[in-house]
């Protein structure tokens, strides 16, 4: 007997001022599943998701609920359907407690009050039922981010959500914390409640989903279960293309030290010590919290060293600030690009000058020429997308953006360069993109340390691997005399050996 489906979307098509968007789009979502659906930046996910919340009007294409056609007009006509959403930035009210923050706007009333009493005690067996031993009395702005995220679930239950929509809801989470969510995603498909996850991360849809629904350019490219397709095939669906391997095979080893840390120790830090190699690819593993962040702004001269030295080609340095940093020819690429590496209500061209403005700059005569140039020369060698370089950087996808952070610290001339979660945001075809990209500056010379929490990203990309830990460095692995793999690397952060 056919399984019938929670949701269907049948026919889907919208446009914007003439140009279509979607494009005769289905999909579709059994009880209890939990289906992934996937698809670059501008693959048409969002404004399909934003047609089932109502904040969207589709062109033409209809929405069935268990079988009953509805219109969906508005985000409260979702929730009436039973259709909650869980957005990438979390939606609270950090000065109200988790019961206000479940019930807010339907709050229980009782002789035209709130029933503070009923609403407490609604709201804590829904924290139980979920197992959370969380009080419905307490302020949500003293929640960590995970727990925040269970609250929105606890809510989304609170109206008898039959499908939850999370959208990229792992992107602040630590490991552990992503444990417990996909715990809680378990327990959701027992109730029978559907899921749909979007995310950029193969190894989470792997391991949490049971389908997936490829979009491409608007379009319905097909749907398969997950225990049948290969990676390589999501892959292929997404992109429209072979992308070939995902990382380069050669393993980037210089031999001439371009950058040695000796006993860098500062607030959180302690007595780290390890070499860079001209043409080397260093990642660096650990978990949230390790201090590999902290080590990149020790190194670009954003927070203070206390104690040990940097030493750059054969000289000992001391970046008291960024400025420091760039003259020397080290560049940093933040974790967060939109809020630390781009001013993102600026152009393309301001963004990929902006360290470099002093050079066509003299006497407060702009020499455009120049300035073009070196704009061209960066948006053609790194394969920038964009309708101008006028176009403000807010208005790019992710990994185009990524591309004019990196293109801002070329420009310079750095020769050393750090990428802190390079591939955060970013969907398997640009994720190819700055994989190829990192290994062809290897190739040119340049020195590279990768940060990422992503484990396949550290070890297929670089030619050591550094594990960090509470502030410090447990140990570095070199591809030349073992096998990196994810276990070793967890060992090693677990207090196991690195023989």
């Amino acid at each position: 007997m056919k399984q019938e489906n929670v949701l269907e979307m049948k026919h889907v098509n919208i446009s914007f001022f003439d140009v279509q968007v979607l494009h005769d789009v289905d999909f579709s979502v059994r009880p209890g599943e939990i289906h992934a659906l996937m698809g670059e930046n501008g693959a048409g996910k969002s404004t399909l998701m934003k047609i089932l919340n109502g904040v969207y009007k589709a062109t033409s294409g209809e929405i069935y609920i268990d079988g009953k056609k509805v219109t969906i007009s508005s985000p409260n006509d979702a929730r009436d359907h039973g259709i909650s959403f869980m957005h990438q930035e979390i939606l609270m009210a950090g000065n109200m407690t988790i019961a206000e923050n479940i019930y807010m706007g339907v709050e229980p009333m009782a002789g035209g009050f709130v029933d503070k009493k009923t609403m407490n005690e609604k709201a804590q067996r829904t924290l139980d039922s979920l197992g959370l031993k969380l009080s419905a009395e307490q302020q949500v702005g003293l929640l960590s981010v995970a727990q925040q995220q269970m609250i929105e679930i606890a809510r989304a239950l609170s109206f008898h959500a039959k499908i939850i929509v999370m959208d990229e809801p792992t992107s602040s989470l630590t490991n552990r914390e992503v444990e417990v969510l996909f715990e809680q995603i378990r327990r959701l498909k027992e109730q029978n409640i559907a899921v749909v996850y979007i995310s950029h991360k193969m190894d989470e849809i792997e391991a949490i989903c049971d389908r997936i629904t490829v979009l491409r350019d608007g379009h319905y490219i097909g749907t398969e279960v997950i225990k049948e397709v290969s990676i390589d095939k999501i892959v292929s669906m997404m992109v429209g293309r072979e992308l070939g391997n995902m990382y380069d095979s050669k393993v980037h080893h210089g031999t001439e030290t371009v950058m040695e840390i000796k006993h860098l120790s500062n607030y959180y830090l302690k007595d780290i010590s390890f070499s860079l190699k001209k043409g080397e690819i260093l990642g660096f593993a650990g978990l949230v919290g390790a201090g590999r962040t902290e080590l990149a702004r020790a190194i670009f001269g954003i927070d203070r060293i206390d104690e040990g030295e940097i030493w750059l080609r054969g000289e000992k340095i001391n970046c008291k600030n960024p400025k420091d940093a760039i003259e020397l020819g080290i560049g940093l690429v933040p974790e967060d690009r939109k809020k630390q590496g781009l001013v993102l209500m600026h152009s393309v061209a301001y963004n990929l000058t902006l360290a470099i403005v002093d050079t066509f700059i003299k006497r407060f005569h702009v020499n455009y020429k120049k300035e073009q140039q070196i704009i061209d020369e960066y948006a053609h060698k790194l394969s920038i997308k964009m309708s101008s370089p006028e176009q403000k950087c807010i208005n790019l996808s992710g990994g185009n953006q990524q591309k004019v952070v990196i293109s801002k610290w070329l420009a310079t001339g750095a020769d050393v360069l750090i990428l802190d979660e390079p591939t955060r945001g970013i969907d398997v075809g640009a994720k190819a993109e700055i994989y190829h990209l990192i290994s062809e500056l290897a190739d040119k010379g340049m020195s590279v340390i990768v940060i990422s929490s992503e484990l396949p990203e550290v070890i297929n990309l670089s030619s050591r691997v550094a594990v960090m830990h509470e502030g410090r460095l447990l140990g570095i692995m070199d591809k030349e005399k073992e096998d990196i793999t994810q276990e070793k690397i967890m060992m090693c952060i677990a207090g196991g050996t690195n023989e």
